[in-house]
């Protein structure tokens, strides 16, 4: 007799998710929607950076038929995700919410919304100083014999590694209080670690970054700091006293 209740709440809390995700859904292509007739606006302030970088008069090319309707879309959508994603964490947020403790709640909204504050400043530092360093860089570098004609497909797949490679980087401080807040790992342990860590972001940003010196510095030397960060931010949350009442 006591499985029906189970069912019927399992069944509602399926029946709330997809209405959440739908939500979600909806509002990411309302403001795509909205965007849509500057997708090739959006690309080129994408492709700003680039061209900046490049000789004068210098454009960049598709080597594909349909390459240049598609590329600005794909852009445009990841744009709109962007704009879109503080309604659609509230969304995963209100899911969420109702079967969390009073503390996992206070700890867990600042964490969530650091979170994706971090990530958005790393992909604007990578966007507004590492694109300008590392094309500089790589075009003082290239030939007067070589035409340089970057393919734009290309670029956004380089984009988007790189703003991904930024913005997790940015999300350290996050990753180290959660494991101290769990206690996977001691403060003291995080200090211990150190000099790996230093030479484990040098490597990390040597694999993820172009092959030149400036984008993997500009890498790994603010994911050092950002671990400092995280070992002073988890020095707070780690002293005795936390609240865990509901």
């Amino acid at each position: 007799m006591s499985e029906a209740p189970q069912e019927e709440s399992f069944v509602s809390h399926l029946v709330e998710l997809r209405t959440r995700l739908l939500r979600a859904i909806v509002a990411v292509a309302v403001v795509f929607a909205c965007l849509l007739p500057w997708a090739s606006d959006i690309y080129d302030l994408l492709a700003h950076p680039l061209i900046a970088a490049l000789p004068e008069n210098t454009h960049m090319i598709a080597t594909g038929v349909v390459t240049p309707f598609f590329v600005p879309i794909k852009v445009t959508a990841l744009v709109a995700f962007v704009l879109a994603l503080p309604f659609v964490l509230y969304q995963a947020w209100a899911f969420v919410a109702p079967g969390l403790y009073a503390h996992e709640r206070r700890l867990a909204l600042p964490l969530v919304a650091g979170s994706v504050l971090l990530f958005l400043a790393g992909m604007a530092f990578c966007y507004f100083f590492v694109f300008r360093m590392a094309f500089g860089f790589i075009a003082g570098f290239a030939p007067q014999s070589v035409q340089l004609a970057p393919d734009i497909e290309q670029y956004l797949s380089f984009v988007m590694t790189m703003f991904i490679a930024f913005g997790v980087t940015f999300e350290v401080p996050v990753v180290v209080i959660l494991l101290v807040r769990a206690g996977l790992v001691s403060v003291a342990k995080l200090r211990e670690v150190r000099p790996y860590v230093i030479v484990g972001a040098f490597v990390v940003a040597a694999i993820v970054t172009p092959p030149d010196v400036v984008s993997q510095i500009l890498l790994a030397v603010p994911l050092c700091l950002l671990y400092e960060a995280g070992i002073l931010m988890g020095s707070a949350i780690s002293r005795p006293g936390a609240e865990t009442d509901r």
